[in-house]
């Protein structure tokens, strides 16, 4: 019993591979008789499992983002971020527009701020195309733009 055991180290010694095809024979035989009676059994628990970790993963982009679950498929790509603060600066305009406290100076930022954003919006989808130092050197710029008027917007609605 020592003498094989000392064979057997010295064939891992040698570096004797781990699999060989008559291992690999009796696993595809184990497969083929276990497989029908396994598969039927876990593809369910299988099929779940990747559908919880889709939701999770897809909670955590949203998060990540700052957008509602089911609104994440309108920001994608290398922009995602940048289109998802855009949407949520528009939205502030529109509520800064209809507050009862906006002046006329405020709906006039408002309305050149809106045209800012489509600009920018547009920027950040053609930065998509662009090589990765081109495309970070704009969404910097955008990014840059972004801050400015988000907190003008801040100091306009009082915050």
């Amino acid at each position: 019993m020592a003498r094989k055991a000392k064979q057997n180290k010295a064939k891992q010694d040698v570096g004797e591979a781990r699999i060989t095809p008559k291992k690999a024979k009796n696993a595809v035989a184990v497969a083929k008789v276990l497989g029908p009676a396994v598969i039927p059994v876990v593809a369910p628990y299988a099929v779940r499992a990747a559908g919880a970790a889709r939701e999770l993963y897809d909670r955590y982009q949203a998060r990540k983002l700052g957008v509602a679950v089911d609104r994440l498929a309108e920001y994608t790509g290398r922009g995602a971020g940048l289109h998802a603060r855009i949407a949520g600066v528009v939205q502030g305009l529109g509520e800064l527009r209809k507050s009862a406290k906006a002046t006329d100076a405020d709906r006039k930022f408002a309305d050149e701020a809106q045209s800012t954003l489509e600009q920018l919006s547009a920027t950040v989808r053609a930065a998509e195309r662009m090589p990765a130092a081109r495309r970070k050197a704009a969404h910097r710029a955008v990014t840059g733009e972004l801050e400015r008027l988000e907190d003008q917007l801040l100091h306009r609605l009082g915050v």
